[in-house]
This record gives C-alpha cells, structure tokens and sequence, in this order.
C-alpha cells in the first residue's frame, strides 16, 4: 500500500485523464467497432493501425477520418452502426489494473481530478457507472458538448471551472491527440504506452514522461505530481 505525503508540496493542482486507453481498457474492442461499421456500409475497412489512430477524437471526426470517401451526410450513418457495435459489447471491457489504486492515491493527496474525453456525454455517463467511479471525478468534458481534441477547449473549460492555472494542470493520454491538447492549452502531459497510438509517436510532445503501465505511471505521479 502506498504511503501518502499529505505535507509535501505538490507540482499539480488539477490532474486530468483521458478516458478510452488510459484508464478504460477499450482501445481494442473501439477499434473493432470502427472495423465492424465500415463493413457495414461496404466502406474499405480501415486496419486496426488506422482505426485505432482516430480513437481520443470526437466521434464525428473519427468516423470521416477512417471513411474520407463516405459522403459528410451519412457519417451519422456509419455512427449508428458503430453504436450498434459498441453498445452490444462495452458490458465487457474494465479498467486498467491498478487504476483505482492510483485514483484513490491522488484523491487522498486532495488533486482535483478530471477526464476529458472524445467520448460523448451519454457513452461516459454509461462508463462511468459500469466501474462505479461517477463520483470519483470532480470534473469531465465530452467531446458532443465542447471541441474535439486536439482543440483546447475540454482543458481550458476544466481550468477555469476549478481555478487552476495551466502550469498546475497535468494531462495523461495515450494519443498524440491528448498530447497537442495539452500543448493547444500551455499545460504539461504524460503519455502512457499501453494505449491506441504508439509511443514512437510521443517523442514530437514534450511529455513529463511515458509511462509503460499504470503501476509506473502511479509511481511517478506519486513522486512528483
């Protein structure tokens, strides 16, 4: 069991996750989904590369990135089926482990704690309560109701919604989209590994570190957060 420091000084006041690949074991069933849509409305299937790429970004976005020949008016389309896909297995997928361990060793050192994710309001909502952390985060953004990453915007909303500056905001994600969020928003990152896009990716992103499993990434925030 972690020993917690109450009296040291802390380097962040607001520490914000992603949610798909970083604490939510997903990335693999969502890149499926993608694969499943596309073969519905006999669309080239993307590889699992090209799927997996798109995962962190809004679902519209997502979808016509992997689609470009798709005509804009029937994305919702390929949504649909997408949903259709996710929705039947989503009853499958769990946290990373240690992922609680971690949460609960930032909320006991009183870190607001955030999520800000492509996810939309309804499918975190559903997350949220299938690991019963809805009351876990002081803070979340969706993508439906703000921008879509890599725009600033989930970041910035959650600031100024707790008064913490960027140099006291930490990002963890495992997508350059999170990474250039981060940058858009002038506060700093982690990257994690075991996530959608390869960690050769983050070395264009000037991440504090790029963590190879929650147990490393528990340990540094432990540290030096």
């Amino acid at each position: 069991m972690t020993t917690v420091d109450t009296n040291r000084p802390r380097q962040f006041d607001l520490v914000v996750f992603d949610w798909d690949g970083t604490l939510f074991d997903s990335t693999a069933l969502i890149a499926g989904c993608i694969q499943a849509a596309c073969a519905d409305l006999s669309l080239p299937v993307p590889s699992r590369e090209e799927a997996a790429y798109v995962i962190g970004l809004g679902l519209h976005d997502a979808l016509a990135h992997v689609a470009p020949t798709l005509e804009p008016a029937r994305v919702p389309e390929l949504g649909l089926r997408y949903r259709h896909h996710y929705f039947a297995s989503q009853h499958q997928l769990s946290l990373f482990e240690g992922t609680l361990e971690m949460l609960a060793m930032l909320k006991a050192r009183q870190h607001w704690l955030a999520v800000a994710t492509g996810k939309s309001r309804q499918g975190l909502n559903e997350a949220l309560q299938h690991v019963q952390l809805r009351d876990v985060f002081d803070g979340t953004r969706t993508a439906d109701e703000t921008r879509s990453k890599p725009n600033p915007q989930m970041l910035m909303e959650l600031m100024r919604e707790f008064g913490v500056e960027p140099e006291r905001t930490l990002m963890i994600g495992d997508t350059t989209h999170d990474l250039q969020m981060a940058v858009n928003a002038g506060t700093a990152s982690i990257a994690v590994s075991y996530g959608a896009h390869e960690p050769a990716a983050f070395a264009a992103f000037p991440t504090r570190l790029v963590a190879h499993s929650v147990a490393e990434l528990q340990d540094w925030l432990h540290a030096h957060a």
